[in-house]
């Protein structure tokens, strides 16, 4: 479609403000307190276990067991740790993996990129998009292939950190009785783990059953969702989750109710399996080299070739592609809108030409810009609503209205259902502490959320004074980078942190960032010229979500920040600066013989 054809660009702009002012409401995103609803919470999938409280100390202590921490435990086995723990609230290792097991799991970035040390294990992923039971498989093929099942204590969480500074590491206590040492800690946990119960009228009173979707209750459903054929069934949430639920749900339940706020953008997947003999055959580093492909288009990079040419890299690419490199910023962005228009009538009108009923069409129809939400990729998701049973309920961009003991009120309709899905996402908005469950006392028993109270405070993102050492996972906000295939991101990070720890145990040292190197990092990242399409004041004038906080103008304090580049320039600085190989902006002191 050429820009003559487009549909009226004034005309679009229209329409994407009046559905995003639909949405703007500050108790939309308003969510209940975990604690007065624990039981929504709690693992159904692994009984638990009695065992007796660790007294020990370790190497290094590894919170969180999903991929990022299972890459964490294995960077360290490499640079010859040998006492590592693990430490999960969860039942075994996988993390979001492990709790995400609703029917439909499935990774929206290619497998080749997305499970790591594939070429160390030799395992060839069944398909091009792995499925949750087979990344759960392999996760815990991971953690016995690196030995980290030795001393990994699950279902527990870690309460408190301190650092003892006459023996220079870390004191930890957990929920189940634990009181050991660690040299260091890597706090790997995830930002998809604790569930969100959005904050609707009478949640509570509802007498069906009820379950978050990364707390799926097969208990009630069955494995095969057998129990459902004779159940009502509604589902709150069409995100990403929602979109990979309805198909088979739809295909189980005697009726579905979907109830929509803000449809998603939904392309198509195409999914295959994995040819084994090309995947075999490929030579040594090919899958590094794939990633950093894949992460260098999606950031807007310039690539010789598309190596994973998905529905990822070819919208990025174009988008962000040469075609609009030798014109001044304004017609780049205009080009850049007009491109975006054109795609997302393309997703609009996929839509139309699969469902049937044009009312249901309508409703599905997704007015806003392309990366303003992340995109959905699924053959199944837009046929199922050309099924008898199942019923979208869009809320116009306003969410229900209440729900009752029977079932969910929405436009003053009621719809009565036996079992309700709550498929609306995860808290990644708490301050960080509350976020992690607990709080860390550094040097001088200083409080993390004391030093953090107006904002983060990082040395590239990793590292905060006065936590020696201390590593934190790269978070968005947190003055490090994000990207399309987060796996990618916690690769790089736990390859620095590998390597700073493998420096500090060759000197025999303890590592701190110094305050004033922190501070001059900080500020840089505050001061600079964000290069990505979609960040900044784009986010601000998108439709409410989790991206910009549900239409918020501002985060809570301007240290709120990401690294202004692409995600592949803040890899390539973190590896200059270890590279470098004098720790710079890091207090060293020696430690303690103990």
């Amino acid at each position: 479609m050429t820009a003559a054809e487009l549909p009226d660009l004034e005309r679009a702009r229209a329409r994407y403000a009046a559905e995003r002012r639909k949405r703007l409401d500050v108790n939309r995103g308003a969510i209940l307190d975990r604690h007065q609803f624990q039981a929504y919470f709690d693992d159904p999938f692994t009984q638990f276990q009695e065992r007796e409280p660790a007294h020990d100390h370790v190497d290094a202590l590894v919170i969180g067991a999903g991929l990022g921490g299972l890459i964490a435990g294995a960077r360290l086995r490499e640079i010859g740790l040998r006492h590592i723990r693990i430490v999960d609230t969860a039942g075994d290792v996988g993390g979001v993996w492990y709790w995400n097991r609703y029917p439909g799991a499935q990774c929206d970035v290619e497998s080749y990129i997305y499970l790591p040390f594939l070429e160390d294990t030799g395992y060839v992923p069944k398909l091009k998009y792995s499925y949750g039971p087979e990344i759960r498989s392999y996760a815990q093929q991971l953690a016995t292939h690196f030995d980290l099942y030795k001393l990994a204590l699950f279902q527990t969480a870690v309460t408190g950190l301190t650092w003892d500074e006459n023996a220079g590491r870390w004191e930890v206590t957990t929920d189940r009785g634990d009181a050991f040492t660690a040299r260091y800690v890597v706090l790997m946990q995830g930002a998809f783990s604790i569930p969100k119960l959005a904050a609707i009228p009478g949640i509570e009173t509802f007498r069906g059953k009820m379950f978050h979707s990364a707390r799926w209750d097969y208990g009630y459903t069955g494995e095969d969702l057998a129990n459902l054929a004779d159940k009502t069934v509604g589902l709150i949430g069409t995100g990403a989750t929602g979109v990979q639920i309805v198909a088979p749900v739809s295909e189980a339940a005697k009726r579905l109710y979907v109830f929509q706020r803000t449809p998603s953008t939904v392309a198509e997947r195409n999914n295959s399996e994995t040819d084994v003999e090309w995947f075999t055959s490929q030579p040594a580093g090919w899958l590094r080299q794939r990633a950093e492909n894949f992460t260098m288009i999606t950031n807007g990079e310039s690539v010789a070739e598309d190596l994973v040419h998905d529905g990822w890299t070819v919208f990025y690419k174009a988008i962000l592609g040469s075609d609009f490199a030798d014109v001044g910023p304004e017609e780049q962005a205009l080009k850049r809108e007009e491109f975006d228009l054109a795609h997302m009538e393309h997703i609009r009108a996929r839509v139309d030409s699969i469902v049937t009923d044009p009312e249901t069409a309508a409703a599905l129809k997704p007015y806003y810009r392309y990366q303003c939400k992340r995109p959905a990729f699924h053959d199944q998701f837009l046929p199922a609503f050309n099924r008898p049973n199942v019923t979208l309920v869009d809320t116009n961009g306003r969410g229900i209205d209440r729900i009752t003991e029977r079932g969910v009120v929405v436009h003053g309709e009621e719809y009565q259902l036996d079992c309700l899905v709550v498929a609306t996402g995860f808290d990644q908005d708490a301050d960080f502490t509350d976020r992690i469950g607990f709080d860390i006392a550094g040097v001088g028993g200083q409080l993390l959320s004391e030093k953090w109270k107006d904002g983060p405070l990082t040395l590239h993102a990793v590292m905060t004074s006065g936590f020696p050492n201390f590593f934190m996972r790269v978070t968005r906000d947190y003055h490090g980078t994000s990207g399309v295939n987060l796996v990618h991101t916690l690769e790089e990070a736990n390859v620095h942190f590998a390597a700073v720890i493998a420096e500090l145990e060759q000197r025999g040292m303890i590592g701190d960032p110094v305050p004033e190197a922190e501070l001059e990092y900080v500020q840089s990242i505050m001061g600079g010229r964000h290069v990505l399409v979609g960040s900044g004041d784009f986010l601000q004038s998108c439709t409410p979500g989790y991206y910009n906080y549900e239409g918020q103008t501002q985060r809570k304090s301007p240290l709120y920040a990401n690294y202004p580049g692409t995600a592949m320039s803040f890899f390539r600085m973190l590896r200059q600066w270890r590279e470098g190989g004098q720790l710079s902006g890091l207090r060293l002191t020696p430690r303690p013989r103990t």
